[in-house]
């Protein structure tokens, strides 16, 4: 019996992810065999792409799209799927998609498997989905989904969470995700073997090390605290300075615990973080444009000793300064 499962397309989904996805459950039983010259087996999954009142739109990419039903439309899904959604990071849950998350959580009542790629699990915190739970989401919606949906644990160096009874709520960081939910979801449906087979299809290969590797560290949370800013103006020309906090203290005349306490409130994050935060930052710049030493690079950024960098640089970015480096290597011609 196959999957019924619903896709939903907006305005402000992404092109490719959103067809990527349905592309890749219809060839679960078929492209394998065909590539083979071995028996097509039943569709797997039954996909549909569906809208709020199911009329082609034009979508955030400039392509015209074509739905294949509403999404009240039978049949009702066992598996939904949110794509990628361009909400405005720095606001709150967009008003006008309270009905599609109204749907979805009436889906999830009914027995159904809710996903979400992206920036698409802010729909599922707007159902009311992920109170209580784990979740993931793109590291650039991270503090969008938290602070929105403030009983969800965030978190952001996770690839795939599914939380909840039975693992009914998975959701997937960023956009490129989506292949690490299409494998897991065929894993779990039609097996693994059949996820195996779709993964040497699409030359798909599993985010094992998380998003961490891909985030920029330094997309804080948005403030108006003219103090702060100026204190964060400084510190990003002089976060290689042997004592920056005191020193940002210093420069706004306010003792360094009530530095603190502002600093946190405005920004999220400790001074002391903040500048490790950056230093880092800077530190995957020159691993990625220079041949630098890892040495001279921790001393170029502030660290006394090397050890200090490579346990900071590790707990931040997940994994170390050199496998970074080899990473991101074949991307950029390395300069010295």
């Amino acid at each position: 019996m196959s999957i019924k499962t619903v896709v939903i397309g907006s305005p402000l989904a992404g092109t490719s992810v959103l067809f990527s996805i349905l592309d890749v459950l219809a060839s679960v039983g078929r492209d394998w065999e065909m590539l083979h010259g071995m028996p097509m087996k039943a569709p797997v999954f039954q996909v549909s792409l569906r809208t709020a009142d199911g009329a082609p739109y034009w979508d955030v990419n400039g392509r015209k799209i074509t739905p294949d039903a509403k999404l009240d439309e039978d049949p009702a899904p066992d598996l939904v799927i949110v794509p990628d959604m361009h909400f405005d990071p720095n606001g709150g849950f967009p008003a006008q998609f309270q009905p599609i998350a109204d749907w979805i959580a009436a889906a999830h009542a009914r027995g159904a498997i809710v996903t979400s790629v992206c920036s698409g699990a802010v729909l599922l915190g707007g159902a009311g989905l992920l109170d209580g739970k784990e979740a993931t989401t793109h590291w650039g919606y991270a503090d969008m989904l938290g602070r929105n949906f403030p009983d969800v644990k965030v978190c952001r160096e996770r690839i795939l969470v599914p939380a909840g009874e039975g693992h009914r709520v998975v959701t997937a960081g960023g956009a490129s995700a989506w292949a690490d939910l299409m494998l897991y979801l065929i894993a779990r449906f039609a097996g693994a073997d059949e996820a195996r087979r779709v993964a040497k299809i699409y030359l798909i290969d599993p985010h094992s090390e998380g998003q961490l590797t891909y985030a920029s560290l330094t997309s804080g949370r948005q403030h108006e605290d003219q103090l702060v800013a100026e204190a964060q103006v400084w510190a990003a020309q002089h976060y290689d300075s042997p004592s920056p906090v005191a020193a940002m203290a210093s420069l706004t005349q306010m003792t360094e615990r009530g530095f603190l306490r502002r600093f946190k409130k405005a920004t999220g994050q400790a001074p002391a973080d903040y500048v490790q935060t950056l230093r880092i930052e800077e530190a995957k710049q020159l691993l990625e444009t220079t041949g630098m030493s890892i040495e001279d690079i921790s001393a170029e950024v502030g660290y006394s000793e090397p050890s200090s960098f490579r346990s900071a640089f590790r707990k931040r970015v997940g994994i170390s300064a050199s496998a970074y480096r080899k990473k991101w290597k074949a991307l950029a011609p390395v300069t010295s």
